[in-house]
């Protein structure tokens, strides 16, 4: 059962991360890759979220491993950083892979402390 709601999550989140990345780069029109920034950024936020509300197993199987599993991506994330490095943009490599961890890590905690306000007023489903 497990796999199976991991893998329902992670088709929409794949299909997710596809398309908004797709959108957001063509919106922008920069080399600098924008559109796995921000969707690193929301996850980390969203993955805050769905960790504070204490949702149950299963829900987090398919929203947290599922579909944030595939929504965020690692492996594009050193890839376009391993490009901007090889690049003529260093500076923009070394302020893309810093600024994708430090704001990661504060938008996990933003998402946890929102979590934990939504729980705290019964704000969420």
């Amino acid at each position: 059962m497990e796999f199976l709601l991991v893998g329902i999550g992670g088709i929409f989140g794949s299909i997710t991360r596809f398309s908004l990345g797709k959108f957001i780069s063509k919106k922008l029109n920069s080399s600098f890759p924008f559109g796995t920034f921000i969707i690193n950024i929301t996850g980390a936020i969203l993955l805050g979220i769905v960790t504070s509300i204490g949702s149950s197993k299963n829900l987090y199987i398919t929203l947290g491993d599922g579909f944030l599993g595939a929504y965020t991506t690692f492996s594009t994330f050193m890839y376009e950083g391993f490009n901007l490095f090889q690049g003529k943009s260093k500076l923009n490599a070394f302020a893309y892979i810093l600024c994708s961890v430090v704001l990661g890590i504060i938008g996990y905690a933003i998402g946890e402390k929102l979590g934990l306000f939504l729980k705290l007023y019964n704000l969420i489903l």
